[in-house]
């Protein structure tokens, strides 16, 4: 009898932590990203070198101050990959992060296919958004794009 009950207690134990697990992952910590009016969001130009906003719609995103790596957000943009090209740093390394379930906009295996095969592209939004870390903007020929934060390739290995 006693074995059940030790039994029965670590098994509920490792339910408990598992469920809180899954929780402090998936839903804690992360809030709605109040984004500033005309600077949204922003992508490096090749001539300045610096960040500059781009025109957007539809935006909406999440961040938390637990990871600098936690930030994703979704928006469409009318300007033109063409444009873009012309006008912004593209992002060669670039490798979205999977989302939160929740937040369904982001499909970080379906950006990933696309910038693979070229459907998408990535730009640099900010280098250095945090300390080894830049934020990715990637832009769908149809004027979708996604933005998240990640490990600046540069920086992995020092």
């Amino acid at each position: 009898m006693n074995g059940k009950i030790v039994g029965g207690s670590i098994v509920l134990s490792a339910l408990l932590a598992g469920g809180a697990i899954y929780y402090l992952q998936e839903y804690a910590f992360y809030q709605t990203v109040a984004f500033t009016p005309g600077d949204e969001i922003a992508l490096t130009a090749l001539v300045s070198g610096e960040p500059e906003p781009i025109p957007v719609e539809d935006l909406q995103g999440i961040d938390a101050t637990s990871s600098p790596l936690r930030f994703r957000a979704c928006f469409t943009t009318p300007i033109t990959q063409p444009t873009l090209t012309e006008g912004f740093v593209v992002y060669d390394k670039a490798e979205p992060l999977n989302a939160p379930a929740w937040f369904d906009c982001f499909d970080a295996a379906r950006i990933g296919a696309a910038l693979q095969t070229g459907e998408a592209i990535a730009f640099l939004g900010q280098a250095e958004i945090a300390p080894q870390i830049d934020r990715v903007i990637a832009v769908f020929a149809d004027g979708r794009a996604y933005a998240w934060h990640q490990v600046n390739p540069d920086a992995v290995g020092e």
